[in-house]
């Protein structure tokens, strides 16, 4: 028994339980060298199973393959994408999904400026989008999704368009989706192919008429975008300018408010919209801005059976203070109470009542 006793001391360090075979006091039975700390905590990203540690192993294969972190990629490829609800984006810089946080997305999602392929995920989003005629590179659609109607719909609408259909894996949708919940489908946005300032009027020219162009300062959202290019289809305008940074861009929001009249209109965009706008003035057209602190009424514009630019600022800030300067006259929309209009709502009054004015 001694023998085996002082065999089972050596094999426990020495002391881990006491002669009656109990455990001593404070070890647990497993000996002092068993109680030694691990040293000090690894960082986030060194511990297994640590969101820390999944997102940096993202980043190291995204890097492999030329991409983002979180497996998104580069923004030549891929410009925006769908929010975790699968509706559709804007330019605004809102979340794409992933693992990564909401600093990182708004660091790495481009605002919507025509510049690479906007992604429209999930199935009600990406069949909103056929349906509005969104000009588009591919469908892709997961493997098994051929059992749901929206899924049916979407395939007939891209084919009946002569859109390539693509059937990809789980992967390839959430690469191309950046981790938003895509159902199973996906689509490619066509890149807007944007116009310069002198084609507005070089298409004035053409139609033998006077130039009417609506231009946006600081109108951030890509449905105000579309609200105006309708509007100004609707009633004669011959183009929308829009200033590269600070702005909305044609998205695929923007094509399904303009029901289309994208496809007609223009936008042009511009480094500088006041520098553009004073080189209208050279070229002899009128600026008249929108300002709801302006002392006459739209009714009251004179200008608007001549060469206009129609200038219409934000909802919450109005126009730019350089902007304001440079315009030949500013009129306001009489309202009753204290709503403010939003600048689609704004530009449509604006456009009918220049139309009006012209007619007259």
């Amino acid at each position: 028994m001694s023998a085996r006793g002082g065999s089972g001391q050596s094999r426990r360090g020495g002391g881990g339980r006491t002669k009656s075979g109990k455990p001593r006091p404070g070890t647990g039975g497993y000996g002092k060298h068993k109680l030694e700390g691990k040293g000090p905590t690894p960082p986030a990203a060194a511990r297994p199973g640590h969101p820390a540690q999944r997102r940096a192993a993202a980043a190291a294969r995204a890097a492999k393959r030329g991409g983002e972190p979180g497996g998104r990629p580069a923004p030549a490829d891929l410009a925006a994408g769908a929010d975790r609800q699968g509706r559709l984006t804007s330019s605004s810089g809102r979340p794409g999904g992933g693992q990564a946080g909401p600093a990182a997305r708004s660091a790495t999602m481009p605002r919507g400026a025509g510049t690479g392929p906007e992604v429209v995920a999930g199935r009600n989003a990406v069949l909103e989008a056929l349906r509005a005629a969104v000009p588009a590179l591919a469908l892709h659609v997961g493997a098994g999704q051929g059992g749901d109607e929206r899924v049916g719909a979407a395939i007939a609408l891209a084919a009946d368009a002569g859109m390539p259909v693509v059937e990809a894996g789980r992967g390839e949708l959430d690469r191309l989706s950046g981790g938003a919940i895509h159902q199973g489908l996906a689509l490619r946005v066509r890149p807007y192919a944007y116009a310069h300032p002198d084609d507005l009027i070089s298409a004035a020219r053409d139609a033998a008429a006077q130039p009417l162009i609506v231009a946006l300062d600081g109108v951030t959202d890509p449905r105000n975008l579309g609200a105006v290019a309708r509007s100004a289809a609707a009633f004669g305008g011959h183009g929308v300018l829009v200033p590269v940074r600070r702005s909305a861009g044609v998205t695929a929001g923007a094509w399904k408010a303009s029901a289309g009249a994208l496809a007609r209109l223009p936008v042009a965009q511009a480094p500088n919209l006041a520098r553009a706008l004073a080189a209208y003035q050279q070229a002899g057209l009128f600026v008249a801005g929108l300002d709801a602190g302006a002392a006459d009424d739209l009714a009251s514009l004179e200008l608007a059976d001549g060469p206009l630019v129609l200038v219409v600022g934000s909802e919450g800030r109005g126009l730019s203070r350089l902007v304001g300067e440079l315009c030949d006259v500013t009129v306001r929309i009489p309202i009753s109470g204290a709503e403010s209009l939003n600048a689609g709502v704004a530009a449509g009054i604006a456009l009918y009542e220049v139309a009006r004015l012209r007619a007259g």
